[in-house]
């Protein structure tokens, strides 16, 4: 099956190559730049300085492999997906999966994101800004990158989202904790301090991401309970800690343009979750900070400012009408070994049959375009092989 619209992916990644971070960092950081080596039992890995694991290359790129096949150690880096860092073979790779276009964000950036220091993290995210843009650079109607920043105060934030928007990025990824959170939560994302920044950020048109895996206190960054599958439940966790701290914090009551993606942790638990906002909020609205006030319902503010990205969530489909699905954005996390990729095209047919035709060209394209500012007209409308 082909649809009649080009189909855009809102979370597709790269792959760092091993000169990514050290061929682009700022000097000083050089000798502490993230950097690929190879072991013998494990494979090649990410080593990052200052964090106790490094990453393995296996569920990095293992995109279209079968589950008996799917190792997190014991790989290296000539054999993952080539399009990860080759921008030149990108192109194949979508047409192979029937996707037009691609939001695209990091893989070893996520997990800088939980680094503790967070000057050395700003230096990372630079250096990843000028390889992903150059990297975008070879087709920017198609690929279409998010820059990264440390937000180590509001000026540099608020200057970060400047350079971001000059470099041709089309979104921010953001960390799970700003560089200014305290141990008394002081300085988080709904402290009044940011407000400038949201501003900023409206100012320029740039949508700012969270995606799993980048909060120090997600479950899959420590021991999970009971069996490993556990942590992979539990990433959606800290996404929906930030969706709450803003709609609660009263962001989005101060600033009405500003949109949120909420990437890669499903959105089937949308439409319950504002639920429980709603009954949080009437039962216990005396827990509300001293000087917030909101004018709307908690799910409100969800339906209309928070942007949710899923990959294989068929429950995101069947209660799409429970939700504003014009917030909803498909991907297919290529190259990660959750993907959809190559099979996108037979699992979005049985998955989105029940939908009107409207509500599928804009959970597939449309709400993507619309909040990237994406020229559909540029984009191919390819038949499935």
């Amino acid at each position: 099956m082909s649809f009649p619209f080009p189909v855009i992916s809102a979370d597709s990644h790269i792959t760092e190559p091993p000169d990514c971070y050290s061929a682009h960092i700022d000097p000083a950081f050089r000798d502490r730049a993230p950097h690929m080596v190879t072991d013998e039992q494990r494979g090649d890995l990410f080593v990052i300085p200052g964090m106790s694991r490094p990453i393995a290359m296996g569920l990095v790129a293992a995109a279209g492999k079968p589950p008996e096949e799917l190792s997190i150690a014991g790989v290296t880096f000539d054999e993952l997906h080539r399009s990860g860092w080759d921008p030149s073979y990108r192109l194949a790779d979508q047409e192979r999966d029937v996707v037009a276009a691609e939001i695209i964000y990091p893989t070893v950036g996520m997990m800088i994101c939980n680094h503790d220091d967070v000057d050395y993290k700003q230096a990372c995210f630079q250096a990843y800004n000028r390889w992903i843009a150059e990297y975008c650079s070879v087709a920017p109607d198609r690929l279409l990158g998010c820059g990264q920043t440390a937000l180590p105060s509001v000026d540099q934030g608020i200057a970060d989202l400047t350079a971001i928007r000059d470099a041709g990025l089309r979104g921010v990824m953001m960390p799970g904790e700003p560089g200014t959170l305290a141990d008394d939560g002081s300085g988080d994302y709904d402290d009044p301090m940011w407000d400038p920044f949201w501003d900023a950020a409206v100012g320029l048109g740039l949508p700012l991401s969270f995606h799993i895996l980048t909060s120090r206190n997600s479950l899959f960054n420590g021991r999970p309970r009971g069996s490993r599958l556990n942590g992979f439940l539990g990433i959606i966790r800290g996404i929906q800690d930030i969706m709450g701290t803003l709609v609660y914090g009263g962001v989005f009551e101060r600033h009405p343009g500003l949109r949120i993606v909420c990437v890669e942790a499903d959105a089937g638990w949308v439409p319950h979750y504002m639920y429980r906002m709603d009954h949080a909020y009437n039962r216990h609205r005396n827990w509300m900070a001293p000087g917030v006030e909101l004018s709307k319902l908690p799910s409100e503010y969800f339906a209309e400012h928070i942007y949710t990205t899923f990959q294989d969530d068929w429950t995101a489909f069947r209660v799409a009408d429970q939700m504003n699905w014009r917030r909803l954005l498909w991907a297919n996390d290529f190259p990660h070994s959750d993907s959809t990729w190559p099979w996108s095209q037979e699992m979005l047919a049985e998955q989105t049959a029940h939908l009107t035709d409207e509500q599928r060209q804009a959970i597939l394209s449309g709400n993507t375009a619309d909040l990237y500012g994406i020229d559909l007209t540029k984009l191919p409308v390819a038949a499935a092989a």
